[in-house]
């Protein structure tokens, strides 16, 4: 017996990935709705309410929407959308985030897909603030920059075709520049931190893949804190994690597409001990462990079934 899956929103960017991840799985059966009847009330909610697991590709209100139109109370529901990502009775879907996090998702009927961002800065601090490396009262910032497809259509558009709206030559863009971008919130309840980080977003012109990096001072961990404790607690953190791991290795030069086309999170941590700075970068896919990637892998544990199932590692 095969579980059945309902991906609304599946002609998306995140969609699409996730379909590809599925595919030639055959343990999962897509369910499907012909296309002139995708947005057809009725047939949104057969396809919702007889599904095992259904995963949401949508707008926030439309996701919203979608929820509300769930009422078996069988089907297990991950929203890739931000509406649910702080809310109450929504299990938080970064397996890896929490010692406890896989089991308590393998019992959920409700996930909330990380945001790609989120993820990155999370997997680097989460860690550190849970055992007291790093007080939760420290004013943080994160830079990262992201593959244009997070952008969606319109962005994807600027950056491919040169006839369309805002059309772009550039190479690489900075934004939310007025600060308040809708990631923060969820950076910080789910960091546990006293205060909003300052978040600088910025996007280049590779297709997918992703860069995220939280600059740290020694003195503003706990005290005696060094370059090689914070490397082994955070390689401690994710030993028995598949797709997330502490770089051994330091390159000089990280390429944002270097884990693009997999579900990989990588963490590297660079160090001037003399200067008393810390470095700390994730690299991950935008489209895989920052979104398509890790909303199969919610599924698969939500489900019951092998957790990297269908996954690029």
């Amino acid at each position: 017996m095969t579980t059945k899956v309902f991906i609304d929103g599946a002609v998306g960017t995140t969609g699409l990935e996730i379909r590809d991840r599925l595919a030639d799985r055959h343990d999962v059966t897509l369910v499907t709705i012909p296309d002139a009847l995708r947005k057809d009330a009725v047939a949104r909610a057969d396809a919702l309410n007889g599904a095992d697991a259904v995963i949401l590709c949508l707008p926030d209100d439309a996701a919203r929407d979608a929820v509300a139109m769930v009422e078996n109370p069988a089907v297990r529901i991950v929203d890739a959308s931000t509406a649910h990502r702080t809310a109450d009775g929504w299990a938080y879907g970064f397996a890896e985030l929490e010692p406890d996090r896989a089991a308590a998702l393998a019992t959920a009927t409700r996930i909330s897909n990380p945001g790609c961002y989120p993820t990155g800065f999370l997997a680097l601090v989460r860690p550190l603030v849970r055992a007291g490396l790093l007080p939760a009262d420290r004013m943080l910032a994160v830079a990262a920059t992201s593959g244009y497809s997070g952008g969606g259509k319109a962005m994807i558009a600027a950056f491919e075709d040169p006839a369309a709206d805002g059309a772009t030559s550039t190479g690489h863009r900075s934004y939310g520049l007025h600060l308040g971008h809708k990631h923060v919130r969820e950076m910080q309840v789910q960091g546990g931190l006293a205060h909003p980080p300052i978040f600088l977003p910025a996007v280049a012109r590779s297709y997918r893949g992703m860069l995220v990096e939280v600059p740290l001072a020694l003195h503003d961990l706990a005290p005696g804190t060094t370059a090689a404790q914070v490397r082994d607690l955070l390689r401690g953190a994710y030993a028995a994690s598949a797709l997330v791991s502490v770089a051994t290795d330091l390159p000089s030069v990280l390429d944002i597409e270097r884990t693009a086309g997999t579900d990989r999170l990588e963490i590297f941590v660079y160090a001037d001990e003399a200067a008393g700075q810390l470095r700390l970068v994730a690299a991950l896919d935008n489209l895989g462990k920052g979104a398509g990637g890790a909303a199969v892998q919610n599924m698969n544990l939500a489900c019951g079934l092998p957790e990297t199932e269908g996954l690029r590692l």
